[in-house]
């Protein structure tokens, strides 16, 4: 699996794309399960974020494409500060040193999560990394990105507003 989605990865990086061709739309369907640890050992579910936007972004440390895209996620948690937001990062089969080494080498303000055996990656049908979802505050997927962007501005940035305003109208 991690063989796969790193020559998916690799073919994302090689066609150049610094900016993702685009999000996909989803007709508001429930999110499949998730259940990770997080890097305090504290064990997660959707629930935990119930009542939130959702980045749910799932990545790699040996995916450069994630790597790159990273420090605006980041950003985005800074700027959203006291939104109901949530950015959450789910690292795909990878061992919890292969993680730590990563972090090591940048700080991140947002959860990471571990999902060693790619049990939830598989459950979401992730095929390529980085891929993120956005969930609405009920936990429904609304929209889809394969492959990298900059999550504060331009498209990405739109779609969150947008799902924050439907939060702030209830």
């Amino acid at each position: 699996m991690k063989r796969m989605l790193m020559l998916c990865a690799m073919g994302l990086g090689l066609a150049g794309a610094a900016q993702a061709a685009g999000f996909e739309a989803r007709a508001a369907t429930p999110a499949p399960a998730l259940k990770a640890v997080d890097l305090k050992g504290v064990t997660r579910t959707l629930a935990d974020y119930r009542g939130k936007v959702v980045v749910l972004n799932f990545w790699a440390s040996w995916c450069p494409p994630c790597l790159r895209e990273m420090p605006s996620m980041e950003r985005l948690r800074v700027k959203m500060a006291g939104r109901p937001l949530a950015v959450v990062a789910l690292d795909s089969a990878e061992t919890r040193d292969e993680v730590d080494a990563f972090l090591s080498k940048m700080t991140l303000g947002f959860p990471i999560l571990l999902d060693p055996d790619g049990s939830n990656t598989k459950r979401w049908k992730v095929f390529a990394l980085p891929t993120t979802f956005l969930l609405d505050a009920e936990g429904r997927v609304r929209h889809v990105l394969t492959g990298p962007t900059e999550w504060d501005e331009g498209e990405a940035l739109v779609l969150i507003e947008s799902l924050l305003a439907e939060v702030s109208t209830r």
